[in-house]
């Protein structure tokens, strides 16, 4: 059985970012690996990629979705967002990564893949979402950086 993962924006924006070579081979040996996986992510990270303002690196960051299960942001995904930010998981501010963790989360994924060491990928804040997803009824989610995968 294939390990479900879900992966945020900036694993997409890793793979061309030359301003972090470490993270972008990292990513990039990720992706060589992402068949032995069922990978998805949801229609907020192709809007958020859609911003990207160079054309020619949109047009990149776009074609990585090609391969992977688009998730559509459902009502019962927004209510579980601000869940979160009630519970004082995710700031107002931070709305997107907890409309990101709710996608994982309600898609039943294994795994939520993040670069976004402040705002997702830390032992507190994993901890906050878990306990959130416990209290209602909602299975747990691990939220890790590639290179623990």
């Amino acid at each position: 059985m294939k390990l479900r993962i879900y992966l945020d924006t900036s694993i997409f924006s890793a793979y061309f970012d030359d301003r972090a070579p470490d993270r972008r081979v990292q990513t990039k040996e990720f992706w060589a690996r992402i068949a032995a996986f069922e990978a998805s992510t949801s229609e907020l990270t192709r809007e958020e990629l859609e911003k990207t303002p160079d054309a020619a690196r949109r047009t990149k960051l776009l074609k990585l979705l090609e391969s992977l299960t688009l998730h559509p942001v459902t009502e019962e995904m927004k209510r579980l967002t601000q869940n979160y930010v009630k519970a004082a998981v995710f700031t107002p501010a931070m709305l997107n990564d907890a409309v990101h963790v709710a996608a994982a989360v309600l898609t039943r994924q294994d795994i939520l893949l993040s670069w976004n060491f402040k705002h997702m990928v830390n032992r507190t804040r994993r901890a906050k979402v878990n306990e959130v997803n416990i209290s209602l009824g909602l299975p747990s989610i691990e939220i890790i950086a590639p290179p623990e995968i």
